[in-house]
């Protein structure tokens, strides 16, 4: 285990403060950060965020953090995206057509289809498939709950990558892991037990 704080990115997201708070309450030391040598001399580091895709690619880069996420990714730094995280992470969203994700991960982000009696955004609790074994799941029993709020979910490209899964109106990939870069689209901060073990998992790696 990699004693150094975790880093988690400044960049005006949403739920910082209760990934914060998860975090420490595992016993960790966070650091809430947008500078590039703390964020590089991390031993992990939090892509957190809600809120749309477009406005977070534009704060992203009005505080030059995407050649950082980049680098921090080259280095090796275990990498771990939450919610709007996650979607950052790959290339592009139906949401804000035209702006470029970050291109971490191969895949797009897509809107959840309406259907009668399917509630759009997704609020609540979904159980959780493993397609195959992971680092971020392990110990953790297939069909566990997690919590969800989006409106749109991952249609990953390369499906070795897919490490979760579920089911609204549509299959959805829930989690991706890919060597040191780890994300979920619930939000394992509000998860309960198994939410906080998630976290555990990833900052044990």
């Amino acid at each position: 285990m990699n004693n150094k704080a975790v880093a988690i990115i400044d960049y005006d997201a949403g739920n910082i403060k209760s990934v914060q708070k998860a975090v420490e309450y595992l016993g960790y030391e966070t650091i809430i950060t947008r500078d590039p040598e703390e964020l590089l001399h991390a031993g992990h580091v939090i892509l957190p965020g809600v809120g749309s895709f477009g406005d977070a690619m534009e704060h992203l880069k009005k505080y030059n953090l995407i050649p950082v996420i980049h680098e921090i990714v080259d280095a090796k730094i275990p990498l771990m995206g939450i919610c709007l995280g996650l979607q950052l992470l790959f290339q592009d969203s139906d949401e804000t057509p035209g702006v470029e994700g970050l291109g971490i991960l191969k895949g797009h982000i897509r809107r959840i289809p309406n259907a009668d009696g399917l509630k759009i955004p997704h609020v609540g609790w979904n159980s959780l498939r493993f397609p195959k074994e992971s680092k971020l799941f392990h110990g953790i029993a297939e069909d566990s709950y997690v919590y969800f709020v989006h409106s749109y979910y991952l249609e990953a490209e390369n499906l070795d990558d897919v490490a979760a899964t579920t089911e609204y109106g549509v299959h959805i990939h829930a989690a991706c892991e890919q060597e040191n870069v780890f994300a979920c689209q619930f939000h394992p901060e509000k998860s309960s037990a198994v939410g906080l073990k998630i976290i555990d998992n990833f900052l044990h790696v």
